[in-house]
């Protein structure tokens, strides 16, 4: 029986590239893991990282920046210094930083609009 082994990459639409990267990595501090003619590009924890990666594409057909639907959530061991950060770069939370009976969470957008959930699990 055929069956799903692994998921590889989340992938996010965007409008401006060089924006899209400046964002992931100097904001968000991902790693730049890989990058196909500054079309689609591929972000990790680290240059080893062979967990899903979050892939930008300014080639994708058929998806806008933006557009409502799925959201990437990114696990932060330090979630108040994280939030604390991301304000410092004038990020505005659409949902903000909040904590249920099992992590905290906020809800964010990368500059073309596509959403982003900041997390931490508790202890």
């Amino acid at each position: 029986m055929p069956k799903i082994t692994r998921l590889p990459f989340f992938v996010y639409p965007v409008s401006d590239m060089a924006r899209a990267k400046a964002f992931y990595a100097d904001v968000l501090g991902l790693t730049e893991i890989a990058n196909w003619d500054e079309q689609w590009v591929e972000f990790g924890m680290a240059e080893d990282d062979t967990g899903p990666a979050l892939a930008l594409s300014s080639v994708m057909t058929g998806a806008e920046p933006g557009a409502p639907g799925a959201a990437v959530a990114l696990e932060s061991p330090d979630f108040d210094a994280m939030v604390a950060k991301l304000k410092d770069h004038g990020v505005a939370f659409a949902l903000e930083p909040m904590e249920t009976s099992v992590c905290h969470f906020a809800r964010f957008h990368d500059p073309d609009g596509n959403p982003i959930v900041l997390h931490r699990l508790h202890d």
